[in-house]
């Protein structure tokens, strides 16, 4: 049956109260699906021989680097005391636990009890270790199903490595479920929360397309007038004589990430790239870990994006700040209200719903 537009706002309305009839299809209350490769720290704070915690959907995890170099990730609890195994130590290939020194190798499974004799009991099994990967400068664990690990491809982000971008990372906990940012990027009628920032952007929408697990809209965007912040214009490519221009967007959740692409006027390729997903940290899910890559292109002058490196990381580091207070307030909203109220009249931000539902799991 074909849905009209009308159909579709009211579908995105919930009821006047609480009530099971409305908690199934409240976007608040599905979870992050498990089975797919989510960061959950950067590579660089998981030193040589050092162990850090982490943390999905309120599942802990012990992240150590072993003398090899190699990362690994462990159920974060020791199988003894149920002492935190990131208090431990690592000992060549081994993680200890701080406690009785019980240690476990990166499958998880104990290798020595330093106190037993040798026919000693042992516990049958140790801990579980969760199916890790580095890339892109992050730490990927797979908390699903570790049989489907090794058919599920990371994300592919092409950019990265290429010699024609440089890549900023962005690592911050935002107090929402991850669904609220996924709407906040694809939603680009909101450039009124940055006209202090950005001045006054008019967005287009040029179109949007949906899929199962998709969906990709594309935006025509117009400085209009108003301060314009001078890393704002670096970012579009306006050069050092600061010309205006109209650039287009093109903004894709691809379930679970999001990218954006930013093409200046005139342009035929991105002069910026940003990759993104939200990491649930509790297991109710009101708080997520956004990870983040921009690949800026760089200019012919290399040495000018280099003095302007501080200044683009100032400018993004005001936008998200404006981002997460406009998304926390709204989860500050739904906790007061124990509901989703929100009266939402953009179809593409009811068929990005659809795609969170969809693939998402119900906590």
């Amino acid at each position: 049956m074909t849905e009209n537009r009308s159909d579709r706002i009211a579908r995105g309305r919930p009821g006047n109260g609480p009530g099971p009839a409305t908690a199934p299809h409240d976007l608040r209350r599905i979870g992050a699906a498990p089975d797919f490769w989510y960061p959950v720290a950067l590579s660089r704070n998981v030193r040589k021989e050092g162990v850090a915690a982490a943390v999905f959907a309120g599942e802990r995890i012990a992240l150590y680097r072993a003398r090899s170099g190699a990362v690994h990730a462990l159920e974060d609890r020791c199988a003894h005391r149920q002492v935190p195994l990131s208090m431990g130590v690592v000992d060549g290939e081994t993680l200890r636990c701080c406690y009785h020194a019980w240690a476990y190798r990166g499958d998880g499974r104990i290798s020595q009890i330093p106190y037993l004799a040798k026919g000693d009991a042992r516990p049958p099994r140790g801990v579980r270790a969760y199916p890790l990967r580095e890339a892109y400068g992050l730490v990927f664990v797979f908390p699903g199903d570790p049989e489907k690990a090794a058919l599920t491809p990371l994300p592919d982000i092409p950019a990265h490595a290429s010699p024609r971008y440089r890549t900023m990372t962005f690592s911050r906990t935002v107090r929402c479920h991850y669904s609220f940012l996924h709407e906040n990027l694809l939603d680009m009628n909101h450039q009124f929360l940055h006209r202090g920032v950005v001045g006054r952007l008019q967005p287009k929408l040029l179109g949007y397309e949906s899929g199962p697990a998709s969906v990709e809209a594309r935006y025509l965007f117009t400085h209009t007038g108003g301060k314009r912040n001078r890393s704002a214009g670096l970012l579009a490519a306006e050069g050092l004589g600061g010309r205006p221009s109209s650039d287009v967007m093109t903004i894709r959740t691809e379930y679970p990430y999001q990218t954006l692409d930013l093409v200046p006027e005139k342009a035929d390729h991105p002069a910026l790239r940003l990759w993104a997903v939200y990491v649930p940290e509790d297991a109710q899910q009101r708080v997520c870990h956004a990870y983040g890559l921009l690949m800026i292109e760089k200019p012919r002058v290399s040495a000018a994006l280099t003095v302007a490196w501080p200044f683009i990381r100032h400018f993004t580091e005001r936008v998200f700040a404006e981002d997460r207070m406009a998304v926390e307030a709204e989860q500050r909203a739904w906790d007061e209200q124990g509901e989703d109220r929100n009266h939402e009249v953009f179809s593409l931000i009811l068929d990005v719903r659809d795609v969170l539902r969809a693939n998402g799991v119900p906590l």
